[in-house]
């Protein structure tokens, strides 16, 4: 009897890992999407010989300006997601987007040896970004940045970094809000700073 429910709680994980791979890595839960970054195989030397485990990286945004990433360690892949999604849904942030596809100004991040520098873009322009920096475009809802990672290629870093910059993202009506001015003059500046900056 417990042999029969183990089998089939294992029919019904594999069943969810295959309907993930179809979706190129990401699954729908609820509103939030799931993406996974990175996999590791990592290896503890015991005294049998090595006993094997799996580090994941996995990044969770529900595309409409909140995103999240979360790390976790498993005897099992599909264990090591579901930890790491699970981190990730815990540690949400939201981004001001503009227009709801890019970000407002540019911006730079870093973490350890990693940093990113970001930048908004005209629509059309898409997402010109390395994997780990395009899985949290993807997932946060932007579809129009330029983005350029200088320094480590570590996808923890990256993704750490992106996250610095990100947390630094504010919107006009934010940084109106604490200068108590309004709306109006804080884009009006705005305006008239991209008009006298040289070509």
């Amino acid at each position: 009897m417990v042999a029969e429910e183990r089998e089939q709680r294992r029919g019904r994980g594999g069943e969810r890992r295959d309907r993930g791979d179809r979706q190129g890595g990401r699954e729908e839960r609820g509103e939030l999407i799931d993406k996974l970054v990175h996999i590791n195989r990592v290896a503890k030397v015991v005294k049998g010989g090595k006993r094997f485990g799996f580090a994941a990286l996995v990044v969770v945004g529900d595309q409409k300006g909140r995103v999240g990433f979360g790390h976790g360690k498993a005897r099992e892949v599909p264990e090591a997601i579901r930890k790491a999604t699970e981190a990730a849904k815990k540690q949400l942030i939201r981004v001001p987007l503009r227009e709801g596809r890019t970000l407002h100004h540019d911006v730079t991040g870093h973490h350890g040896a990693g940093r990113v520098v970001l930048r908004p873009a005209p629509a059309g322009t898409g997402i010109i970004a390395g994997g780990p920096l395009r899985a949290v475009f993807d997932a946060l809802g932007v579809h129009d940045v330029v983005a350029k990672s200088v320094g480590t290629s570590n996808p923890y870093n990256m993704v750490r970094a992106t996250f610095d910059a990100l947390k630094a993202e504010y919107s006009p009506k934010m940084i109106a809000n604490k200068r108590g001015k309004a709306v109006a003059d804080i884009l009006s500046a705005r305006r008239s700073t991209a008009e006298i900056a040289p070509e």
